[in-house]
């Protein structure tokens, strides 16, 4: 796992709970004691307090049989209770739901979470094929599209403090560095998004901000396209225009 970046405050039983934590829910499985051990790079007595600790409220399951822990759902149920993504989900999902049924594509809406992009809600096409993505699914914001126009509509510090963090960034040089403000800039001044998905051969992403820029409230709201004609007429246009429209209803709809 990624050594996490020092902090003068840090404190050593918290730090060895958030790493057991961010590693059992990436894994398909329950694990052992000692494979938790072996995978954070500690002792498997090291962690025994931390596993019964996280246990005992509720932050994992331990199997009957195995022995083994999972993380439970209850960071997941903590994180649905926050009530301004609660209301930006209720507030768009009807709307994406229009929005997918009148273009043939699905979509969804992103929001900047710790530094990268996350899939907030998706509503899904139902023509017979279409591309789908996991909710709660997070990726490097300068390297996506939806990223891309979160943190060109972002206020300039925390456009910063995101660029400082990203180890891609890192590696550009004062022209590409100079050559992404232009981007961003324009991007901003457009207030929208038209660019191949940069994970995905032959898919085009429609990206477009939700809010104002600066705002308190910024999401992102994308349609990714296929090349495929199986019921999806809609020109770039059409579809550009109604995910404006629909990223208005709920920016509307939320006040901003």
């Amino acid at each position: 796992m990624t050594d996490a970046p020092k902090n003068k405050y840090a404190v050593p039983a918290l730090d060895k709970a958030l790493d057991v934590l961010e590693y059992l829910v990436d894994q398909e499985t329950a694990k052992s004691q000692t494979e938790i051990a072996q995978a954070l790079n500690r002792g498997p007595n090291e962690i025994y307090r931390v596993l019964v600790n996280l246990e005992g409220r509720g932050y994992l399951v331990r199997e009957p049989v195995s022995g083994h822990y999972r993380a439970s759902l209850k960071m997941y149920n903590l994180s649905r209770r926050i009530s301004p993504i609660d209301q930006l989900r209720q507030c768009a999902m009807p709307h994406m739901e229009d929005l997918a049924v009148s273009i043939g594509h699905s979509c969804h809406l992103t929001i900047l979470y710790q530094s990268q992009t996350m899939v907030l809600v998706q509503a899904r096409s139902q023509v017979p094929v279409s591309l789908n993505i996991a909710e709660g699914a997070l990726f490097p914001t300068l390297q996506t599209n939806s990223g891309k126009v979160l943190l060109a509509n972002s206020n300039q510090a925390v456009r910063e403090m995101i660029l400082e963090r990203c180890e891609v960034y890192a590696e550009y040089t004062a022209p590409q560095k100079h050559q992404l403000e232009l981007e961003l800039d324009e991007i901003r001044k457009n207030g929208h998004l038209i660019a191949n998905n940069p994970f995905i051969e032959g898919v085009s992403d429609h990206a477009t901000i939700v809010g104002e820029p600066d705002g308190k409230v910024i999401a992102c709201l994308v349609v990714p396209t296929l090349n495929t004609h199986l019921g999806q007429d809609n020109s770039q246009l059409d579809i550009l225009q109604q995910l404006k429209n629909t990223g208005n209803k709920i920016a509307s709809q939320l006040g901003c």
